[in-house]
């Protein structure tokens, strides 16, 4: 088991990418603070687990969430090893059509809030003196623009570039920072992301998620489990020599 005895927190942990994670890392011997905005679902998915996971409230929006949902893990299992930051919201619009309520919703989650709960977290890995190793979810909308979906692209365009500002500042602790970027993904997420394609592209609902499953080398979309692989390399002394990193895991979609 490649994270026997390691203490993981998961933000957006309850279901998707982020869920999947949190099960296998249970499955290499970590235990693992499930962390989201929808605690119900946070609930369910630790209790798969038992006393290997617990479920954390959280809204990374928030500083004063963050903060405690970071002393719950602390109290309870002693210090993080590893931080995923998987919490993300999704938006699109044409230009002309973006509001400062998505700018503001968006960037308050994929940047600002994954910014916060790292910094939260490498604090404490600093004083802990342990190092760790922190992953930031980021996407392959982040690698380039798309026309309706600016906020979103910009957002995560901003993890990678975070990712590597952090990783360049916090590998002097042994902290390793990197990314993963996702390609289309089937998630709940893309359910609805199809909706708003649908209605500014005008396409019946399934449309667009059914033509870029087609579109990618691998042949199909990615499921959750497809990405938990590079999420345990990143997690696992295995990456010790990566730094400032962002690894594309997505079927061949984008070569960076």
């Amino acid at each position: 088991m490649k994270l026997k005895d390691k203490v993981a927190l998961v933000t957006g942990g309850a279901r998707g990418i982020g869920a999947a994670i949190v099960n296998r890392y249970v499955a290499e011997g970590a235990k693992v603070a499930v962390a989201d905005v929808s605690f119900a679902q946070a609930k369910e998915t630790a209790a798969l687990h038992g006393d290997k996971a617990f479920a954390v409230e959280v809204d990374v929006t928030k500083m004063a969430s963050i903060e405690n949902a970071v002393a719950a893990v602390e109290a309870r299992w002693g210090g993080i090893d590893i931080l995923v930051n998987g919490a993300g919201v999704f938006d699109l619009a044409p230009i002309v059509e973006v509001t400062e309520a998505s700018w503001d919703k968006v960037f308050a989650v994929n940047a600002k809030g994954m910014f916060f709960t790292l910094q939260a977290v490498a604090r404490r890995m600093i004083a802990r003196g342990k190092g760790g190793k922190i992953i930031n979810l980021s996407s392959q909308a982040g690698r380039r623009g798309e026309a309706l979906v600016s906020v979103y692209c910009a957002s995560k365009a901003a993890v990678i570039s975070l990712t590597q500002s952090a990783g360049l500042d916090l590998i002097k602790h042994h902290i390793n920072v990197n990314g993963i970027s996702p390609g289309v993904a089937d998630t709940p997420m893309w359910d609805h992301v199809d909706s708003l394609f649908a209605k500014y592209e005008h396409r019946p609902l399934g449309e667009k998620k059914r033509l870029v499953g087609e579109a990618v080398p691998f042949g199909r979309m990615g499921l959750p489990e497809d990405h938990v692989g590079a999420a345990v390399f990143l997690a696992s002394s295995d990456s010790d020599y990566v730094v400032a990193q962002t690894l594309n895991v997505d079927g061949g979609n984008w070569m960076s």
